[in-house]
């Protein structure tokens, strides 16, 4: 319940300034260019608090709905306008002033994407070192000779620091359709190379890293017991909360991930546990039970399993750069996950891309509750993703965004007439049928995903 609550508040916030900072693009370039200004609103629908200024005019106002907000122009096509502010109209202004005004929401959401990762690059941003535990059989990475424990220290001479790095490139030049040179290294060893020809690799990034057999690496650690499920095999066991696992059916474990696969090879079968407890080796005979899955039924444990924390320290590594390094970093960051976004949403109009990869707010909201209780850097980096994704999102030539109205603008300006009203109608009609497809889309991964 705690965590759900999180996750509400921390997305509430998330939302909350990054409206106002898209809003606040439209509203600050329309005054500065002479375009009138009625209204600045964080949220749709009925006021809950705002003031009106005495000197402007300009109501701001926070409403009810949270998923939005928008900023008001004065404009002879939405109501009347008194004859001594008509010049002040949006319908009025040159074409390049809309298009500019229209611009500026997505212009500022980059800027602010910049503006935090800049923040979280000299706060330091923590991570896992890019080192693969051992390829899947036949996998591309065993074909190129890839090992267990060899870090990837560079891709095309590109220096790699961390495993989220690592992802990012490889997906980028997966959809480039790329043949890579990934520089290896295996503690204090010569560096060697290895390539993989990603030319037919899947674009779906979920897919992409089955094929190629990458996954991080676990240093041995002996899996402790953090829960045990009320009512669970464990439970019905003598499983207890500490317990460190050392085997099952005789077989060492030497890491989460080995005691998950013995356990999941195991449906429904009478199992012997051998563990430590308080300094003594005990053993203790468990009936697993069993869940449907998408690769068939999984033997089932019912607990929370960890590891001692000093097992990982040296896999983790923190990339913090001085204030003026952070700079060119940030926004060659901001770059690249733009054109990544990009690159995804044109594969998934192609289809090469599932679908299934959309998001909605159960999902952001899901991401943003994580990330705050991971700590501020976390949080900040989230919301700049979220900010590059909006004002990528918003710039598609889709009526209703802001990409739509530029395509309209930029229409006008080359022609010299807007275009008929009725063509807009139809467009509108058509972008805001898009918008509800794509709505209705996200809820449903949402759904799918909490159903698991």
């Amino acid at each position: 319940m705690i965590q759900i609550l999180i996750a509400i508040g921390a997305f509430l916030v998330a939302i909350g300034i990054l409206v106002a900072v898209h809003e606040w693009g439209h509203y600050i370039v329309a005054r500065l260019l002479g375009v009138g200004v009625v209204r600045y609103s964080i949220g749709f629908g009925a006021r809950l608090a705002g003031f009106t200024s005495k000197r402007t005019g300009i109501e701001y106002r926070l409403s009810a709905l949270p998923l939005g907000g928008y900023v008001k122009l004065l404009d002879e096509s939405e109501g009347e306008v008194p004859e001594s502010q008509k010049r002040y109209a949006m319908n009025r202004a040159h074409p390049l002033r809309r298009i500019a005004i229209v611009a500026a929401g997505p212009g500022i959401n980059f800027v602010f994407a910049i503006a935090a990762y800049w923040l979280v690059l000299v706060l330091g941003v923590a991570g896992l070192k890019p080192i693969i535990g051992a390829p899947a059989a036949h996998s591309m990475a065993a074909k190129a000779n890839m090992q267990s424990r060899d870090q990837v220290v560079a891709i095309d001479g590109k220096s790699i620091s961390s495993w989220r790095g690592l992802k990012l490139n490889l997906i980028s030049h997966a959809l480039d359709n790329d043949r890579v040179v990934l520089t290896l290294q295996r503690g204090n060893h010569t560096r060697r190379s290895a390539t993989l020809n990603l030319a037919n690799a899947p674009d779906d990034p979920k897919q992409l890293f089955k094929t190629l057999g990458l996954s991080p690496y676990q240093p041995p650690a002996t899996p402790i017991i953090e829960q045990v499920m009320n009512g669970s095999p464990a439970a019905a066991g003598g499983l207890e909360k500490g317990d460190r696992i050392k085997a099952v059916d005789g077989h060492p474990v030497a890491s989460p991930k080995a005691l998950v696969n013995a356990i999941q090879s195991r449906p429904g079968q009478k199992i012997k546990i051998r563990l430590k407890r308080n300094g003594r080796t005990l053993v203790r005979h468990v009936t697993l039970g069993q869940r449907n899955s998408k690769g068939g039924v999984n033997g089932h444990l019912g607990v929370a399993i960890g590891v001692d924390s000093s097992a990982w320290e040296a896999m983790k590594t923190t990339r913090r750069l001085p204030p003026v390094a952070a700079v060119p970093a940030a926004a060659a960051q901001t770059w690249n996950l733009s054109a990544l976004t990009v690159k995804m949403l044109g594969r998934m109009v192609t289809g090469q891309v599932s679908w299934h990869n959309i998001g909605g707010p159960i999902q952001i909201a899901d991401y943003a509750g994580k990330t705050a209780s991971i700590g501020f850097v976390a949080f900040v980096s989230f919301l700049a993703l979220i900010s590059l994704s909006l004002a990528v999102i918003n710039l598609l030539p889709i009526p209703v965004l802001d990409g739509g109205h530029i395509l309209y603008y930029l229409v006008e300006w080359i022609r010299g007439r807007p275009l008929g009203e009725a063509t807009q109608a139809l467009a509108q009609r058509m972008g805001v049928g898009a918008l509800m497809a794509l709505m209705v889309l996200a809820f449903y991964n949402d759904i799918l995903r909490l159903l698991g």
